[in-house]
This record gives C-alpha cells, sequence and structure tokens, in this order.
C-alpha cells in the first residue's frame, strides 16, 4: 500500500512493538524518501533509533514529553540501597517485576511446577515473561513453552500457538499479553473448544471487557491473575462532573476532555482547526452515564491519588516538626532548606502497596480472591481466600506438573531432552531409602548395619546372624556332639570295668584310657563353636580343638608303636618291646601334644582370635564370625594334626600284616584314612562356605573325626567285651598267631 501510494508522509500512531515488523520490511525493500510522522510510543525508542535504521526512518518527527532536570534527583537515585530501604517496593521492582514476583509467589502457592506461558512481542510481553522466569527459576517450576503472539500476526501464527496448547499437557497457561494482543488467539481457543485450562492473566487483561463475557466464560472462566486494587473515590465524581470548558479557556486538557466526552470543541479553544473540528453551539451536556464518570471502582488513579498524598504528607511532617511514628522533631525546617533524602524517609513510613487477585465468574464478575503486598520486614505476603475462587477445571485446584510426585522408595530420575520438572520413579536400589515424596534425586544409602525395607522407605536393622543353639542346625549338631561325648564315655566307663580283660591289656589300657578321655574332649569341643561368638569363646574354640585332636592323635601314634614293636618282639633277638614300655608312650604323648600347645601359646600371644562382624557375605545379614587372628596360626594347628595322622597312617600301613588277632594296625590305617579324607575335603567346604555354614562344617569335620576314631578303633572290641565275652580270652588272642607260627 505504501509502495503504491504517491504520498510522501505518513503517520503512524502505533506502539514500537507493533510497528518493528512493519520497520523491518520497509528497510528490506529499501523504501525510502518518505517523512515518517511518530506518536510518542515509538518516536524516541531503542530500535527504530539505529543506524541501519536510519536509511528508511531517518528524520523522522514527532512529539514527546519534554525533558527537563530535576536538579535534587540525582543524588537520590545514587543514594538507593535496597538493603537500607527494605519495604521500599520502589526500589525492589518497578511494575512489570511487581506482576511477576506476584505471579511467581501464585505459582508456588498453588504447587503449579509445569505451566505454559504466553507473552506479546512486545517490551511488555518479553520483559514479563523474563523476570517470571527469573522469579520461579529457583522454585522448581519448568515451562513447557513460550508462545509469541500480536494483534497484527497473521492467522497462521495465531494457529501455531494455538497448535502448541493443544499438543502440551500443560493445564495452566500463564498470559503476559495486553488484551488486545490477546484476544485473537482467546477467539481461536474459543472456536477450537479447548478447556480444561486454567488460566493466569497478567493485569493488562485479567480484567478487560471483551474477556468477560459469558461466551468466553466457556473457556476464560476461573482465570486468576492480578491487578491493583479498586478504590472508590466519591468526591473525584464532583470535580469530574464540573469540568466546563467555558469557565477554563486556557487548558487543553478540558478542551481534548470536552471533545471526546461531547464529540466537538468550545469555540474558544486554541487547537480549533476551521472546516475540520466541530464547533460545540454552547448547550451540550456530557453522557454522565459514561464510564468515565464511575468512580467507585478505580486503579490507576487511586494509585496516583495515593502517591501525591503520600508525598503531601511527608512534606506535612518535615515542615511541621513530626517524625515518623508521631514524635516531635527537636528542628523545623524550611522549605528550602528540605532535602529529598529527609522526604524519602518519611515518604517509607506512609508508603504501601497492595494488589489483588481477581479470578472471572459467571455473569461476569471480578471478585476478589486475596492480595500480595511487601510486609515489614522486607518480604512479601500472598494472602488467598481459597473458598472464594471458582476453578475452571471444577472444585479442585488444578494440577499442574508434568511428573506426579515421586512416592516413598523411590527417586527422581531426569528424562533426557525435558526439563527437570520432567522425570522418572526410580526404585532405590537395595540397602537405600527414600523417606520423602518427590524430591531425592539420589536415594539414601542406608548404615552398614542398616538394609532397606521392601518399600525402601526406611532402614532396619540387619539380621545378626551366628549358629545358634536354638536353631535345628544347631540343636542337631549339639545332639551329635552329646551322644557322641555319651557313647565315648560309655565306653570309657567298659574299658574301665572290663581292665583285666586280655583284650583291654592286649590293646594297651592306659593308652586306650587316654584316648578315650581326648575323645570326649573331641566331642564336647564343637559346644564352643556354638553360640555368639565372644572374646573367650573364640580363643577357646580354636586352642580346644587343636590341643585335644593332637592329644587324640598322639594317643593313636602311641598305639600304633606299640602294635609295631610288639610285633618285632616276637622276632629272635629283638628287645624292643623292652625299650618301648608305658613310660615312653606315655613320653610320645605327651611331647607330641606339648608341641601343640606351644603352637597354641603363640597363637594367642602373637594374634588370638576375636569376634568379628562380616558386612559383605550377605547384604541383609550381619555375620558374626570368630575371626582366627592369624591365618598362619590357624593352619599351623591343622597342618600338625594332619603331620602327626600321615606319620600315624605310615606306621599303620607298614604294620597291616601282623596276625588278625593280634593286630590294630589295619584298624588304624582304616581310621586314618577316614581321617585324612574328612580333612582334606574340609579344607575347600570350609573356605567356600558362608556364614554360620562355615562353623557348621568345621563342627561336622570335628565330629566326623571322632566317631571314626571312636567306631574304628573301639567299637569292636566293646562288640567282644559285651556280645562275645567268650572270645575275650588270651587263648583266643593268641590262637591265629600259634597256628601261624605251626
Amino acid at each position: 500500500m505504501i509502495k503504491k501510494s504517491n504520498v510522501k508522509v505518513i503517520l503512524a500512531v502505533v506502539a514500537e512493538g507493533d510497528l518493528y515488523p512493519l520497520m523491518l520490511e520497509v528497510l528490506k525493500q529499501n523504501i525510502t524518501g518518505i517523512q515518517w510522522i511518530a506518536t510518542v510510543g515509538w518516536v524516541t525508542a531503542d530500535r527504530p533509533s539505529t543506524p541501519e535504521m536510519f536509511k528508511s526512518f531517518g528524520g523522522t518527527i514527532g512529539f514527546v514529553v519534554p525533558k527537563k532536570a530535576i536538579p535534587k534527583l540525582e543524588p537520590v537515585l545514587r543514594d538507593i540501597n535496597p538493603y537500607q530501604e527494605l519495604n521500599s517496593s520502589f526500589v525492589s521492582d518497578f511494575w512489570e517485576t511487581m506482576v511477576a514476583k506476584a505471579l511467581a509467589f501464585l505459582v508456588k502457592r498453588f504447587g503449579w511446577t509445569w505451566i505454559g506461558a504466553l507473552q506479546s512481542d512486545n517490551d511488555y510481553g518479553r520483559n514479563g515473561i523474563t523476570a517470571f522466569t527469573k522469579e520461579v527459576e529457583t522454585l522448581g517450576v519448568c515451562i513447557a513453552f513460550v508462545g509469541t503472539i500480536l494483534r497484527t500476526y497473521p492467522k497462521s501464527k495465531i494457529l501455531e500457538v494455538v497448535e502448541m496448547i493443544k499438543q502440551s499437557s500443560v493445564k495452566v497457561i500463564l498470559a503476559f499479553v495486553p488484551e488486545g494482543d490477546l484476544y485473537p488467539l482467546m477467539q481461536e481457543v474459543l472456536k477450537q473448544n479447548i478447556t480444561g485450562i486454567q488460566w493466569i492473566a497478567s493485569e493488562a487483561w485479567v480484567t478487560a471487557d471483551r474477556p468477560s463475557t459469558p461466551e468466553m466464560f466457556k473457556s476464560f472462566g476461573g482465570t486468576i491473575g492480578f491487578v491493583v486494587r479498586k478504590m472508590a473515590m466519591l468526591k473525584l465524581g464532583p470535580v469530574l462532573r464540573d469540568i466546563n470548558p467555558y469557565q477554563e479557556l486556557n487548558s487543553s486538557f478540558v478542551s481534548d476532555f470536552w471533545e471526546t466526552m461531547v464529540g466537538c470543541k468550545p469555540l474558544s479553544s486554541v487547537n480549533v482547526l476551521p472546516n475540520i473540528t466541530k464547533i460545540c453551539r454552547g448547550n451540550e451536556k456530557p453522557d454522565y452515564t459514561n464510564k468515565f464518570f464511575d468512580v467507585t471502582q478505580l486503579r490507576d488513579v487511586y494509585k496516583v491519588y495515593q502517591a501525591v498524598y503520600a508525598i503531601a504528607h511527608a512534606l506535612h511532617q518535615v515542615v511541621f516538626c513530626e517524625m515518623p511514628g508521631g514524635n516531635v522533631s527537636r528542628k523545623c525546617l524550611n522549605v528550602s532548606d528540605i532535602t529529598p533524602k529527609q522526604v524519602r524517609c518519611f515518604l517509607l513510613s506512609i508508603a504501601s502497596y497492595s494488589s489483588d487477585i481477581r479470578p472471572s465468574n459467571w455473569e461476569v464478575q471480578h471478585i476478589p480472591v486475596g492480595y500480595f503486598s511487601p510486609s515489614a520486614n522486607g518480604k512479601y505476603d500472598l494472602v488467598i481466600y481459597k473458598d472464594k475462587i471458582i476453578w475452571n477445571t471444577g472444585n479442585l485446584t488444578p494440577k499442574a506438573v508434568c511428573s506426579e510426585i515421586c512416592p516413598l522408595g523411590t527417586r527422581k530420575a531426569r528424562i533426557k531432552g525435558l526439563p527437570v520438572c520432567c522425570f522418572d520413579c526410580i526404585p532405590c536400589a537395595d540397602g537405600s531409602i527414600s523417606n520423602t515424596t518427590g524430591t531425592l534425586t539420589d536415594c539414601i544409602i542406608c548404615p552398614i548395619e542398616y538394609w532397606s525395607n521392601e518399600r525402601k522407605d526406611s532402614c532396619i536393622m540387619k539380621v545378626t546372624e551366628f549358629l545358634s543353639y536354638t536353631e535345628t542346625m544347631g540343636i542337631v549338631l549339639v545332639a551329635l556332639s552329646l551322644f557322641g561325648a555319651c557313647v565315648t564315655f560309655s565306653t570309657l566307663v567298659v574299658f574301665i570295668h572290663f581292665r583285666e580283660t586280655p583284650i583291654v591289656k592286649a590293646n594297651n589300657s592306659d593308652l586306650s584310657l587316654l584316648l578315650l578321655v581326648s575323645l570326649i574332649l573331641c566331642f564336647l569341643c564343637p559346644l564352643t563353636f556354638i553360640g555368639e561368638p565372644t572374646v573367650w569363646s573364640g580363643m577357646l574354640r580354636h586352642t580346644t580343638f587343636g590341643i585335644t585332636f593332637a592329644l587324640c592323635i598322639s594317643c593313636v601314634l602311641g598305639k600304633t608303636i606299640v602294635v609295631v614293636t610288639a610285633f618285632r618282639a616276637t622276632l629272635p633277638g629283638n628287645n624292643m618291646a623292652a625299650k618301648f614300655g608305658p613310660a615312653q608312650q606315655r613320653g610320645i604323648v605327651c611331647s607330641c601334644t606339648a608341641i601343640q600347645v606351644v603352637i597354641c601359646i603363640l597363637w594367642l600371644n602373637i594374634s588370638p582370635p576375636f569376634p568379628n562382624k562380616l558386612y559383605e557375605q550377605s547384604n541383609k545379614k550381619i555375620i558374626l564370625e570368630c575371626n582366627t587372628g592369624s591365618d598362619a596360626a590357624f593352619y599351623s594347628v591343622l597342618g600338625y594334626i594332619s603331620l602327626l595322622a600321615v606319620i600315624c597312617l605310615v606306621l599303620a600301613f607298614l604294620a597291616r600284616k601282623l596276625p588278625d588277632n593280634f593286630n590294630e594296625a589295619k584298624v588304624i590305617t582304616l581310621r586314618m584314612l577316614i581321617f585324612c579324607a574328612v580333612w582334606i575335603t574340609f579344607i575347600p567346604a570350609y573356605i567356600s562356605s558362608p556364614g554360620k555354614y562355615t562353623v557348621a562344617v568345621e563342627i561336622f569335620a570335628i565330629l566326623s573325626s571322632a566317631f571314626g576314631l571312636l567306631f574304628c578303633i573301639f567299637m569292636p572290641k566293646c562288640y567282644i567285651i559285651l556280645i562275645k565275652p567268650e572270645k575275650n580270652t588270651k587263648k583266643h588272642m593268641m590262637g591265629k598267631n600259634t597256628k601261624h607260627a605251626g
């Protein structure tokens, strides 16, 4: 249109934000040679005043409010300190920041963390959304999208924003947009029947007329936002109704006002343009039902009224010697002596700021449901009367979250590519918990002696595991141990009672009785392995085991040597039996046992066993064990017992061809083979068994060895003594040997 026209002067009554897209296109198409006339809305704006724009818009002329110097204002501005003037809303915010702060408080109060935002494509919208984003970024609020709209946008751009709203999962949308820019989008939302969204409005449209219609209520009813408080100024009504251009001839304001109200200008007006301006005849009267004359619901006018009166009261207090709080000043000041800092001090003592929240309702009404204002301590108060709010989504407060709050026992896990408000809830790993809802990105690791419960919301004490007397395994092992000790004791009683019989004498009664005593100790030894480990039980179990078994094998070794020497004594010229009498037999037993005693004493003095807690073998259990203290000492004890057993086995093997009735060597050979097999299999089983089963394996090895010695060596003799006494004779013992000799 501009290019086709032959005009050389164009008047643009447009806001800078609305004009800027056109200016870019004019510059792009290299349209020059036009004299532009600007309104105050853009004549001195920054974006048109760039070197690039000068080619097409240089020389633009327009009207602005004249610049005037305020001599004493600069020191006031330089002296502003928000930390000293905590109650001054002026210091910490200008208007858009205050609204953004109020909206941030509102969003936080209702727990809305996933919202959409709309901004107008001008400074008002951009600055408002920027300020709002800055306020909520520390509150965990995420903005899903920011749509940009403007009243001059083509419908395609409006439809893009509507589609963005439809595709998003948000249920709460903030629109920081003037009413005129928002209205095209509102019409499209209504047309496409988009409902179920809670709208948050900036003060620019929350109480505007066009959105406040029954038709719009379907999609925009329940909208909530902030506006300046409505107040009545009843004394202003007569003042407005008394305005008369014929009494105030030199007031251009009155002339313009009269022209707006009645449609003509008084003849005396200085701005009358012949043939253009309609001249009043003098009998015209304004329509006093016009909204302009309604002084019962004033917003911005009342704020100006408050500001003027606040300054007036501050000046009054300075001039008339009144201090803040009603106190009387010591020195009165002349008007010429008043400094801006003194006025500001008094002004802060009486200044206040507040705003109301007003949602839409059916009729449509705008109902106050709370207020937002700075408090005396420099913070802000948001008061909301929830019972007065009628939500667009029904009776319940709308929910605006990308992801539901994680329940107890789970943690938040970020979803790649989405804001922090969008997350998955991952169950805590075993051994960790989450005992708060929706706050943890990492679960809390339970202390080492605790474990997580099934719900993963609390730590519970781990089960302490040891081989107990009360559990089935412990009861069975105790029963076997006592049974073996009782059988061995019974055998000992039998041997003592029949100690004068040939079969007892033939088997070296002293060593047999000592062997039976040592077997009783071997059977009782496992009782020290059962129960909760203590310092004393730990030292006792291993040393008792080592010494009693060394004594037991030493006795077997002594008996084996007796058998060998007894057989060798039957050979001509051999007096070995005379050299290996009872004293020598006891000496062998004592010396072999003494070596084990020395090993155990060194073990207890250098690195004794001690009770220990194992946490690594089982996550849910604390395994109580008796640590050997020194593995070298423990395996030295086992190694020495094995050495005695091997020597005994070799000697018994060499004496295996002795006469049957006289010979114990075959029995001892069999017994030592069983003993060695048990302890060879014990070592890998001992190492690989977890927890209390390690102790059970050791007890099983002890009992197996003891029962093997008992049954292999003594049960055949007990059978003859008790069941076949006719064989318990010297003739029978020597019978087979005589046959061989013959």
